[in-house]
C-alpha cells in the first residue's frame, strides 16, 4: 500500500478526513449514539450498553477523543464524555455544501 500523501491535501480536507475515519467503525457509531441519548456518561455505562469489553470500548473512547468528536472530563476517579458540538458542526458543514453541489448538478455520467 503506498503512502498517503496527506501533505498534498489540504488542512481542511486532512480535518475532514480525520473526523469520518473516526466514525468508520460500528463500535464507534454506537458509541456515539449511546452519547447523543444520554447526554454525557462514563466508560462503565458504555460497556454496559455495547456487546464489547471495557479495554476495547476505552480504545473505541481514545479515538472518538482524538478526533475531538467527543470530550472527556475527569469526575473523580472517572472519566465522563460526551459528545463535541463543534466536530459535529463541522461535519454537519461539509456534508451541507455537499448536498448543495448535489442538488445543482443536473445529471451524472
Amino acid at each position: 500500500m503506498g503512502a498517503s500523501k496527506t501533505e498534498s491535501f489540504t488542512d481542511k480536507q486532512n480535518a475532514t478526513a480525520a473526523l469520518l475515519k473516526a466514525l468508520g467503525h460500528p463500535a464507534r457509531i454506537a458509541i456515539m449514539e449511546y452519547l447523543l441519548k444520554s447526554n454525557e456518561c462514563i466508560c462503565g455505562d458504555i460497556v454496559n450498553e455495547l456487546p464489547l469489553a471495557q479495554p476495547t470500548v476505552s480504545q473505541h473512547l481514545k479515538e472518538l477523543k482524538n478526533a475531538g468528536l467527543i470530550k472527556g472530563t475527569i469526575d473523580g476517579n472517572a472519566i465522563c464524555y460526551c459528545i463535541d458540538d463543534k466536530a459535529i458542526q463541522k461535519i454537519k458543514q461539509y456534508f451541507d455544501a455537499f448536498n448543495v453541489k448535489i442538488v445543482k448538478k443536473k445529471s451524472c455520467c
